[in-house]
């Protein structure tokens, strides 16, 4: 089986004092959750669609489904965690109180605010996850990256070449992401902030999905600015 996973758990402090969380928020008289949910509805192949969202932002997703008619079957509207990881592990909980997870079932995990994913990219993480048990879809980095370990000074500037920016989806086997994550330890889980991560600290591997320069994560104001650019065409791409 194939499973989606939404996420929708921020807040957007960064979007700075707006009164819904980021998701919520308009992009072309929509929703950018809305935008987001209907890449993956597209897709026949997905036995569940799964978003989590804040539990006190829950009813309100709800709501907002129904408001611009998204009324598909496979969509289920969940609590999530704390953080990132633990949003996800509670996706897979709910998964599993739908049906217990087989050895090749797969979740595509994607951040709710990155509406402009393709279908390519969505297809290309499903066939990754089912041939290489993980991957994560990455563009390469333009920018040279330097390493401040003390937030003062250059620690490092390793070789851009070998950089990438990670975007979404991350897609993975279930029972290995799953397995994975309660091999960390408490203090591993507490620096987490990727998905993938939880593969790499286990020693496995996480192969690359190409992404997309326009495939962007909508966390600031300028960023609502460039998605509008995109989405009415001021920003083109293919």
């Amino acid at each position: 089986m194939k499973y989606a996973g939404i996420l929708a758990g921020g807040i957007g402090s960064r979007m700075g004092n707006v009164p819904l969380p980021k998701q919520f928020l308009d992009l072309d008289n929509k929703p950018i959750l809305i935008h987001t949910i209907e890449k993956f509805i597209l897709l026949n192949e997905f036995e569940k669609i799964i978003i989590a969202t804040p539990s006190k932002w829950l009813s309100h997703t709800i709501d907002t489904l129904k408001k611009y008619n998204i009324s598909d079957s496979r969509i289920d509207v969940i609590a999530g965690g704390k953080d990132r990881n633990e949003t996800i592990m509670n996706i897979i909980e709910h998964i599993e109180k739908y049906k217990p997870i087989e050895e090749d079932d797969i979740i595509v995990t994607h951040d709710a605010v990155r509406p402009f994913l393709t279908y390519r990219i969505i297809k290309e993480n499903i066939d990754g996850a089912i041939k290489y048990g993980a991957v994560d879809t990455v563009i390469e980095a333009i920018d040279t990256i330097v390493v401040a370990k003390n937030q003062d000074s250059v620690t490092s500037i390793p070789i851009r070449s070998h950089m990438y920016q990670g975007q979404t989806p991350q897609s993975f086997k279930i029972k290995l992401l799953k397995e994975s994550y309660n091999r960390l330890n408490e203090k591993q889980k507490e620096v987490l902030t990727d998905a993938c991560k939880i593969i790499v600290e286990n020693n496995q591997t996480v192969k690359l999905v190409r992404g997309e320069t326009f495939n962007i994560k909508v966390t600031t104001p300028y960023d609502l600015q460039v998605a509008n650019a995109i989405i009415k065409g001021d920003i083109h791409h293919d």
